[in-house]
């Protein structure tokens, strides 16, 4: 078993079929199935072995698919990094993973690493790629690691979640079928390839279905394309900015990655002309778990059933109904890379994961969730852990204690804001503290809103108690996005 065989398979039935589409650049099946093989033959004659982790930096381009199913089909294991992290942040992550060697954007400056591969358009495809045999995936065992993603968890590190060749082909399997991808679809790819959502539900899925991959650096219904798959900030945006219309290919709106606001569904639903369906998963679910079927009556709000094979169920309910969301099955991790007590932390024996996800059930069976029981910020799809942020400020020599919290933002579900005390008679202002973070982590982390508090609330062991800090209201206010 390979996840590349999800391209080999397809490339092997209809070569000549569009595989991939980024403005006017197309490339066929046969194509891409030709550059993947290039890259397994490059990373064996560079000493690269079946198991070896493969760094990944690459954005939603051509170049990404053939990087990825061919470090696959080398029996490695691709280990996708977000084109915004920061260089310390990228430098740490391939420490983490070991990586034997990364391939990068060549105008990605800030992914330091010695082996690397820079790469541009045309990379693997026009230097020798097309005359070149499509050689066979090398061997793996359905256990066999695939593909590493880095998410921030409980502790607030990066953790490396191991995503075995079973659980993505499972997880890419039950998506195509739910999503009805066939010959004729056209999925948007405007989703991060790097993270598990865009991984699944648009590439392998596309892939596997024969169907075309639509890269775009825009989130919008382009002409032609059927599906939209997206977070609840892509939705938002398209609403702000007037991008909705309705074109006569487009069939099916998916969102997850976030909690999609009832009134958000519905004035999408008005503005696309079709409907917009609500998932849930976590990047250590491969990320799919439940999803509402296109069958299901209407349930804004929801995240739907279990998917086929998955188990969910609450555990420790409250007498309100409310309990930790858990799941079972063949999408669930292999573990956390080189983690052995935050996997124990998260995954019993018997195969039980823990999301850490308030929810209620319904009498019809579908979920609901009302909270998280871990200290996490999702910002437009994306999970910030305040502790990170908060280790950045107390950098700052003029800080003396900070809090980072999440506010509601109609946008980005999540706005990342923090509260810092500074050192009596410091003149650092809430503006270059703010800058001070920007420099330091990835865009998406930093605090869009930072004010200075004269002290932050303790409890009796000196935690701060975040529960209790008062937001001022200009700090709490909808999103700039918004206006």
């Amino acid at each position: 078993m390979n996840l590349a065989t999800v391209l080999i398979d397809t490339a092997r039935r209809h070569p000549a079929r569009e595989a991939l589409r980024r403005g006017g650049r197309r490339v066929t099946y046969a194509e891409l199935d030709r550059a993947s093989a290039h890259v397994a033959r490059r990373l064996s004659a560079e000493g690269v072995r079946p198991g070896d982790r493969v760094g990944l930096m690459v954005p939603n381009a051509p170049e990404f698919a053939a990087a990825y199913y061919g470090i696959l089909r080398a029996g490695a294991i691709a280990v996708p990094l977000d084109v915004d992290l920061e260089r310390h942040e990228v430098r740490a992550l391939l420490a983490d993973a070991g990586a034997a060697l990364l391939i990068a954007w060549r105008g990605l400056l800030r992914a330091p690493h010695e082996p690397a591969w820079l790469v541009a358009p045309g990379s693997f495809f026009d230097d020798g790629a097309a005359a070149a045999e499509p050689a066979a995936a090398v061997a793996r065992e359905g256990g066999d690691t695939a593909v590493i993603v880095y998410t921030s968890g409980t502790t607030g590190e990066p953790k490396g979640a191991e995503l075995t060749h079973a659980n993505l082909i499972s997880n890419a399997r039950v998506v195509a079928s739910l999503f009805g991808f066939g010959p004729d679809d056209a999925v948007l790819a405007a989703l991060p390839l790097a993270h598990a959502f865009g991984q699944t539900c648009t590439l392998n899925a596309t892939m596997l279905a024969g169907a075309r991959l639509v890269l775009a650096p825009r989130f919008e219904p382009l002409d032609g394309v059927t599906v939209l798959v997206g977070v609840p900030s892509m939705y938002a945006r398209l609403l702000a900015d007037g991008g909705t219309r309705r074109t006569p290919a487009l069939r099916m709106c998916v969102s997850g990655g976030a909690p999609l606001a009832p009134e958000l569904l519905e004035a999408c639903e008005r503005a696309l002309g079709t409907r917009v369906l609500e998932g849930y998963g976590l990047t250590e679910t491969s990320p799919v778990a439940s999803f509402n079927r296109p069958w299901d009556p209407r349930r804004p709000g929801s995240i739907g059933t279990p998917i086929d094979g998955v188990e969910m169920r609450l555990q420790d309910v409250s007498p309100e109904g409310v309990g930790e969301i858990v799941i079972r099955g063949p999408n669930v991790m292999k573990g956390y890379w080189n983690r052995r007590e935050d996997t124990r932390a998260v995954l019993s024996d018997d195969g039980w994961l823990r999301t850490g996800d308030l929810a209620r059930v319904g009498a019809d069976g579908a979920f609901r969730i009302v909270g998280r029981t871990k200290d996490l910020i999702i910002r437009d799809g994306r999970n910030v852990h305040p502790r990170e942020i908060e280790d950045v400020l107390h950098g700052h020599p003029d800080v003396l204690e900070a809090a980072v919290v999440g506010v509601p933002d109609p946008l980005l579900g999540e706005e990342v804001v923090a509260c810092v005390v500074i050192a009596h008679g410091a003149a650092v202002t809430e503006d270059e503290l703010r800058e001070y973070v920007r420099e330091r982590v990835a865009e998406f982390k930093y605090p869009r809103r930072v004010w200075v508090a004269p002290a932050l609330p303790h409890g009796g062991t000196g935690k701060v108690l975040k529960r209790t800090i008062v937001i001022p209201p200009h700090i709490a206010a909808a999103s700039e996005l918004a206006a």
